[in-house]
């Protein structure tokens, strides 16, 4: 008896095989992994902004471009000497500010006779004469979460020591400026 080659209504269903669904899941768990990286260290290591005025020079300069790294300081606290990057009062309107931490949470900051003591001991990360002490004209001592940021040139820089910023707390600090990118005047580079 011969087969009935006309039409067919029953159609041979083809089978997914595993070894298919697992290439499949694999092609799209790998496309997602480097998406989702990708967009971690873009938002922790890709953040930049522009140094604004002339109060971290000579480390950083007006216009400079800097990256900010916003990972470190989820694992750990700031440092003296670290240059970090802060809405001063947390103020979203404002610009962000670049400055260096001369102390930290626990330490005693004051300003006399134009230099910046911490703790009783002269401060190596201002070496230029502080004209105007502000707020640290009397010992302050600083609380939890608060940081007393200045300007690496103090002559010219709006900082912790004006009223209006005072110490800087914990959660304006954007994160630390960690590299800096101008190829006209001093390259590219770490943020000493």
């Amino acid at each position: 008896m011969a087969k009935h080659k006309g039409l067919s209504f029953y159609k041979k269903k083809n089978k997914l095989s595993p070894s298919l669904v697992k290439e499949i899941f694999s092609w799209s768990f790998g496309i997602f992994a480097a998406v989702f990286i990708a967009a971690v260290l873009n938002y922790f290591l890709g953040a930049a902004t522009n140094v604004v005025g002339t109060s971290m020079e000579p480390a950083l300069y007006n216009g400079q471009k800097i990256y900010i790294n916003r990972f470190l300081y989820v694992v750990t606290s700031p440092q003296r000497g670290d240059v970090v990057v802060f809405l001063p009062n947390g103020n979203e309107n404002s610009h962000f500010y670049v400055k260096r931490v001369v102390a930290v949470p626990g330490d005693r900051v004051l300003i006399r006779g134009g230099v910046l003591y911490v703790n009783g001991l002269e401060s190596p990360w201002v070496t230029e004469k502080v004209v105007e002490a502000g707020i640290a004209e009397n010992e302050l001592t600083l609380g939890t979460g608060e940081y007393f940021c200045m300007g690496d040139s103090p002559g010219s820089s709006e900082d912790s020591r004006s009223a209006n910023i005072g110490p800087v707390k914990e959660e304006d600090i954007i994160g630390k400026a960690w590299f800096h990118a101008d190829c006209e005047k001093s390259g590219y580079g770490f943020v000493k």
